[in-house]
């Protein structure tokens, strides 16, 4: 049969599908959305500022120690122990910051148990240091052996370089010289209390006045431990991130 005029011109079913086809295209443009993505390293250094800001508590803490010691008389010297308080307090605010961001933390700039065992060292230095001024405050101990200045000079020192050390956590450059000089302190303090306990047994007669002076001195020795402890634990990190 002959074909009408202008039917070979009526366009195939080609082009009628084009809109499907232009459907189909966009698909792939659907298929980009992506859910958020999670960053698996921390965005941010806070725990160094916190444990930088706890070590300088004990450079305050060390420094209102050695002040006390030196105070003239009971009323001086119960005036200052109320100030290693308070920094004893701002220290445990420290400490709990740092407690509860572990808590509240997936991913930490390194191992949390050794985060956790850093902050408790730092805080036990702290608190050994605030127990000697309460116990000469209680103890009303007038006059301390000379020796005792040995003693807290290294832990001032020890402070000092703790302070120092903590903000280099972050890329863990030049941290050996610190532990091995902390332990050198500790080595000095070990001496200075071996001879301060041999100068307390031929000096004091009194034996309360001797067992009172024997725990502040021992006290400061458990002090100088912590500081090393710290020292101890920052090395092991040290090793594990090299």
């Amino acid at each position: 049969m002959p074909e009408e005029p202008g039917t070979a011109d009526i366009p195939s079913d080609g082009p009628q599908d084009e809109p499907d086809t232009a459907g189909a295209v966009e698909l792939p443009a659907r298929k980009k959305r992506r859910l958020p993505r999670f960053r698996l390293t921390p965005r941010e250094d806070s725990y160094f500022d916190l444990l930088a800001e706890l070590a300088q508590h004990l450079v305050t803490g060390a420094n209102l120690l050695a002040e006390m010691l030196g105070a003239p008389d009971r009323p001086t010297r119960k005036a200052v122990a109320k100030r290693l308080a308070a920094a004893e307090h701002d220290a445990d605010d420290s400490t709990h910051q740092i407690m509860r961001k572990l808590n509240q933390t997936f991913v930490t700039p390194f191992d949390r148990d050794d985060i956790y065992a850093l902050a408790s060292a730092l805080d036990d230095c702290m608190d050994y240091m605030e127990e000697v001024a309460d116990m000469v405050v209680l103890y009303r101990v007038d006059v301390l052996p000379p020796r005792v200045a040995d003693q807290v000079q290294v832990l001032q020192r020890a402070a000092e370089l703790t302070a120092d050390a903590m903000p280099r956590l972050r890329s863990m450059d030049s941290l050996s010289e610190y532990w091995v000089e902390v332990n050198r302190l500790e080595n000095q303090a070990d001496k200075a209390h071996r001879k301060l306990l041999a100068q307390l047994f031929d000096d004091v007669v009194d034996p309360v006045e001797l067992m009172k002076l024997k725990e502040i001195v021992e006290t400061l020795e458990l002090a100088a431990d912590a500081f090393e402890q710290v020292a101890n634990i920052v090395e092991t990190i040290a090793l594990k991130e090299s």
